[in-house]
């Protein structure tokens, strides 16, 4: 099948202009370093805020309303929030979407004091229990994870959030014991720490010092970081439980899909000896987070969140219009070795809202032609 630009023309609440301008080709990186949530100014749902135009003004107000009335309609937020959250808005859109906060506006509150509440007491029943023996091996693996998550971002790397980090995964991970901790769990608090972290800096957060918050928002921004991961979790368990059963499926489906999207492609692989498990084991463990700058990432996870099962099911989409992005430069590779190096070192660092709306809209259509058709799977 030949891969052209896409032309949007679904009539559907995904249909946006960020959509319709192609995607610029882009050079192959040897190592791609982490660069700022704040390095493309055009993207004003990263951090930072840039100035308005009339139509993101309107968004904005559109949420607001939303947000405000008694009982928040959650499909209509699903709706709004598609295209992407306005900065303003996103946490406590997430809160929402992630089914952690009641859409009636006088529970909120309450919900919240409880929550954050029950999480503080899981960690004084539970936290001191990271010395015993049979705990050694879990708090030891986190020990060792948290300093390698988003390791060129300043504020990951200092103690106060790396502590965090570790009450937040621990906690977790003994509260879960059908899987307990897996490397790549770490790198799924970031984004809602992030994204509760801004509710409170208007500045660049990546290189924000949390000493200057008080230890009410600093608990706040911890619980609601936990709550909202556990959510996420316990739609996708079964990729971190014994032997990652779930993984496994998904890279298979994979491999499926992108045979009867992009034979060409897939065929290239086969050609070369290259498993889909050798690249795409890491693009579901960590659901893209290691290829996608950060700020990508927060705006992949809008519309995650307004999508039925969208960490699971469509982000098999969003895998394979991922890969068929890069078709060019992966048939331009000859060899096995020149495969697996593009495809673990793929050059997005420069990407922002623009191409990750591209890769929706294109995750769309995939879904829309594939996942209700289990003939275009038959062989």
């Amino acid at each position: 099948m030949e891969h052209s630009t896409l032309h949007w023309t679904l009539d559907s609440p995904k249909s946006d202009n960020c959509l319709r301008n192609p995607l610029h080709k882009q050079q192959s990186l040897p190592l791609r370093p982490i660069i700022p949530l704040v390095a493309r100014i055009s993207d004003q749902n990263a951090s930072g805020a840039p100035p308005m135009t009339v139509r993101e003004k309107t968004r904005l107000e559109k949420f607001r309303q939303l947000l405000s009335s008694h009982n928040t309609d959650l499909d209509e937020l699903r709706k709004c929030s598609w295209p992407g959250v306005p900065r303003e808005v996103r946490p406590v859109t997430w809160r929402l979407l992630s089914g952690y906060l009641p859409a009636n506006t006088e529970r909120r509150k309450p919900t919240l004091q409880r929550k954050r509440e029950e999480y503080f007491g899981f960690i004084e029943q539970y936290y001191d229990s990271r010395n015993e023996e049979h705990h050694q091996d879990t708090y030891r693996q986190i020990h060792i994870d948290i300093p390698r998550t988003n390791p060129l971002i300043p504020l990951f790397q200092q103690p106060l959030v790396q502590e965090i980090f570790e009450r937040i995964l621990f906690i977790w991970a003994i509260r879960h014991p059908a899987s307990g901790y897996v490397q790549g769990i770490n790198d799924l608090v970031t984004p809602f720490f992030v994204v509760f972290l801004s509710e409170y800096v208007e500045e660049d957060v990546e290189n924000f010092d949390v000493t200057n918050l008080s230890q009410d928002m600093l608990r706040s921004i911890e619980a609601d970081s936990f709550w909202c991961m556990s959510k996420l979790l316990d739609g996708i368990q079964d990729n971190y439980t014994f032997a990652q059963p779930g993984i496994q499926k998904k890279v298979k489906a994979l491999e499926e899909l992108v045979s009867r999207i992009d034979e060409q492609v897939h065929n290239h692989f086969r050609r070369y000896e290259v498993e889909y498990l050798q690249f795409a084991f890491r693009w579901m463990n960590n659901l893209l987070m290691r290829e996608l700058p950060l700020r990508c990432t927060i705006r992949l996870w809008d519309t995650y969140q307004s999508e039925p099962e969208g960490f699971s099911h469509f982000h098999l989409y969003v895998c394979a219009a991922f890969l068929i992005k890069w078709r060019k430069e992966i048939l331009d590779e000859e060899d096995f070795q020149g495969l697996l190096m593009l495809l673990q070192n793929l050059p997005t660092i420069h990407w922002g809202n623009e191409e990750i709306g591209l890769l929706l809209a294109e995750a769309y259509r995939l879904k829309y032609m594939f996942a209700d058709a289990p003939n275009h799977y038959r062989r």
